[in-house]
């Protein structure tokens, strides 16, 4: 039997040849079929994929979202896809997913191919796995004796390699030619974990040993991976040149986003190639093709890195080649139909790498809802398929609202900062007041170059994962003294010495994660987030995903587009039926107070909601006059029955402005039920205009702009005219092309309106 016709599968078969019960290999797959293990499936398929005159490669695996385990695996023909000239995008695949029984189960089987199938007289050596005892397959040998100039020359040509290995080619031959600076030692940081494999690879070849990739760890809270080891080729025994060397590297990931060596092994157990030997071998990546038949599988577990090729310069990049071609066309169409879309594709050395797009009505939604941008990339909480992220704001329905898509390459500022640079260019350079994104330094560096006025928040999912990760650890009394001081702290002088009491009692002052979370409280803790404009968004809540189970890090590419325009679209329609709904139905009043008739005319129904709840709490309050200087005066306002429930609110009379200890307003752009008792204290009629926020307002979409002394330049108040009358035009249109009548009379007040404007001359 010859390797070079089974791929992957078979040298994984050769690897486990023993075997100790009898295997049918001789039925074509079928949906329903089972096996003992993942191992078994792909030494089935392999075979029929012999007999059939196709190759295998190893596709997708998926993991459990409850505990991280491999939950199915795709094994795919070949000349899946299209990252290589070879392969034709052939749609055969199986697919085996775990049961209750531990069975492995063929769940989706697709049969046909879009190629010819290759069928040479070799073919007829299959993998005999019907064998009993402990009989090794003579093809192994056969192997070790090829030569290893071929072994190279069809790894370097064959569509297979790209699976298990990192490809040398790729690599800047300067990094990897010649004596690294020094040798690895415990405590060494590197920017990614790409930049330690190619140091620990430049040293290994300098030593004269290979270098494999070897066990990752992923976190069981958000499944991002928190280690790697990379390990000397001659680790384990699974092949006759392995020996069980003991050296390996093994690097950590930090808070800091840096990549630590936290373990390190240097000492083998065999000899080592020569100086020169070992850079060739390391130049060549000879010691992965040759000595490691099996670079598909780490120590037992199937691990495709074909989806993250690393790309020159040292970056990796999660988007899979074949989404570029089909986004880009995409996109292209989009903006056949749409003058407004917009999209960029980054390019570092020459590869693609994250992409970026809106369309003109997201554009439009920045102009009025861009004040707070939230970017969710809660993708990061699973092993993904996709890096699928978004950018949303909330509209004055306090709905959310999409101001533009991304799929993100990689995890590093770079990506971050172009990332960001891309949607400020797009929405015509208006930075927000306040983001909420993770809290990776690579996402807050790249903030504060690019929004450096910006207030950054954290995101909740995100600070709740380290909570249990940490505090998983410190009993449920440290957690019920963590979230009294957290949630319950009223100033900052109570929040420091709660904080201090709670790191005394439980011996915690060195503790890392609660030193870090400390230096970035103002980023994370209610009491310092209440004064920050976030449109009413929740500290103790996350904003809904936009396209909820729609559209997520798990959706494949072929379903991608229909399901982003299907949540686009309902998303979209939501929002236009409160539209109609405001528009047409009037909330009833509760009260006799004109500030409720006042708001009810101004607001939409689900501001207007939020108002007259607190209009009908202010009733259940009493305020005191505390303090008056002149125009100034301050009120205690506190809960009847509940002393402790109390607030200051302070009122200067010579310009009607007033504030609240509570600081609702600052946060959620409503005044507070504190406010409106003092209003009625001072029998004032009216909120001011001050406090009644346009972007809550029924016409905050109907272009007409307050405050365009704001606007930081002529150009940003031509480009919101500019999308304000595009947006009110494809309405228009919309509206005129329902018949044959009501197109004659658009066209009609077209013109009519063109004269005014002076068109015709």
């Amino acid at each position: 039997m010859i390797v070079k016709e089974h791929f992957v599968g078979t040298e994984l078969a050769m690897n486990n040849a023993i075997v100790e019960e009898e295997i049918d290999f001789s039925c074509d797959p079928y949906i329903g079929l089972e096996f003992d293990t993942a191992d078994e499936a792909l030494k089935f398929y392999t075979s029929y994929a012999n007999r059939t005159g196709f190759k295998v490669r190893i596709g997708q695996l998926y993991r459990s979202r409850t505990d991280g385990s491999v939950s199915s695996r795709r094994f795919v023909c070949s000349k899946e896809g299209h990252q290589l000239s070879s392969r034709t995008g052939c749609p055969a695949f199986i697919r085996v997913q775990i049961n209750g029984s531990g069975k492995w189960v063929i769940d989706h089987f697709h049969k046909d191919h879009n190629h010819n199938f290759e069928i040479s007289g070799e073919e007829n050596c299959t993998p005999t796995l019907q064998q009993k005892g402990g009989t090794v397959v003579n093809s192994l040998t056969e192997f070790t004796r090829r030569p290893r100039k071929k072994l190279l020359e069809e790894a370097n040509n064959d569509s297979s390699c790209p699976f298990g290995i990192i490809d040398f080619k790729r690599l800047r031959k300067e990094e990897l030619d010649g004596q690294p600076k020094t040798e690895p030692y415990v405590g060494q940081e590197f920017s990614s974990p790409n930049e330690a494999y190619q140091f620990y690879h430049a040293y290994a070849a300098h030593l004269g040993f290979g270098v494999r990739i070897g066990q990752l760890f992923r976190s069981k809270n958000d499944g991002l991976i928190t280690s790697r080891r990379f390990v000397c080729s001659k680790e384990g025994f699974q092949h006759p040149s392995r020996v069980g060397c003991g050296a390996y590297l093994r690097i950590k990931r930090q808070p800091s986003g840096k990549w630590t060596v936290d373990r390190l092994r240097k000492d083998h157990n065999h000899d080592l190639d020569s100086e020169k030997e070992g850079r060739e071998k390391g130049l060549h990546a000879s010691n992965i093709l040759n000595d490691d038949a099996d670079t598909g599988f780490v120590n037992g577990d199937l691990f495709r890195i074909d989806n993250y090729p690393v790309p020159r310069g040292g970056r990796q990049n999660h988007i899979r080649s074949e989404w570029y071609n089909i986004l880009l066309e995409y996109f292209q169409t989009r903006q056949t139909e749409d003058t407004g879309f917009f999209y960029a594709v980054e390019v570092d050395n020459g590869n693609c790498m994250s992409m970026f797009w809106a369309d003109g009505r997201s554009r439009y939604s920045c102009s009025q809802f861009g004040d707070v941008l939230v970017l969710d990339t809660s993708y990061r909480k699973t092993v993904y398929l996709v890096p699928f992220a978004t950018f949303v704001g909330v509209n004055h329905h306090k709905q959310p609202v999409l101001l533009g898509c991304a799929l993100v390459a990689d995890e590093s500022e770079e990506s971050f900062t172009w990332l960001f640079q891309t949607w400020l260019r797009a929405m015509s350079g208006r930075q927000p007041l306040t983001v909420i994104a993770d809290q990776d330094i690579a996402v807050q560096r790249a903030i504060a170059k690019v929004f450096p006025v910006t207030y950054h928040r954290f995101s909740l999912w995100q600070i709740k994962a380290k909570e249990q990760e940490n505090m998983g650890l410190m009993g449920d009394g440290f957690t019920k003294d963590y979230e009294k001081c957290v949630y319950q702290s009223q100033t900052v002088d109570e929040f420091d010495a709660t904080w201090n009491v709670l790191l005394n009692k439980y011996g915690l002052k060195d503790n890392a994660w609660l030193k870090e979370m400390y230096e970035k409280r103002a980023s994370w803790v209610p009491l310092y987030l209440k004064g920050t404009f976030f449109a009413g968004i929740p500290m103790n809540e996350s904003l809904d995903s936009f396209f909820g189970a729609l559209l997520n890090a798990q959706t494949p590419l072929l379903e991608f587009i229909p399901r982003y325009e299907r949540g686009l679209e309902r998303r979209r329609e939501e929002e236009r039926k409160e539209d109609f709904n405001t528009s047409n139905f009037q909330p009833i009043l509760q009260t006799k107070e004109p500030v409720e008739e006042q708001c009810r005319r101004l607001y939409t129904l689900a501001v207007f909601k939020v108002f007259q709840k607190e209009l009908l709490q202010c009733f259940s309050y009493l305020g005191f006059k505390i303090f008056e200087e002149g125009g100034l005066s301050r009120y205690m306002v506190r809960r009847c029955g509940n002393d402790m429930e109390k607030h200051v609110v302070t009122f200067n009379a010579s310009n009607l402005s007033i504030s609240c200890s509570c600081q609702m307003f600052e946060h959620d752009g409503v005044l507070c039920r504190h406010v409106l008792r003092v209003f009625q204290i001072l029998q004032l009629r009216e909120v001011p205009s001050r406090y009644i926020l346009h972007r809550w307002t029924r016409n905050a979409e109907d272009g007409v702009f307050p405050d365009i002394e704001s606007w930081s330049s002529s150009q940003e108040l031509k480009n919101l005219m500019l999308w304000s009358l595009r947006e009110t035009a494809s309405k228009y249109i919309d509206a005129g092309a329902t018949s044959i009548e009501k197109y004659k009379l658009a066209y009609e007040i077209l013109r009519e309106g063109g004269r005014k404007l002076c068109w015709h001359r």
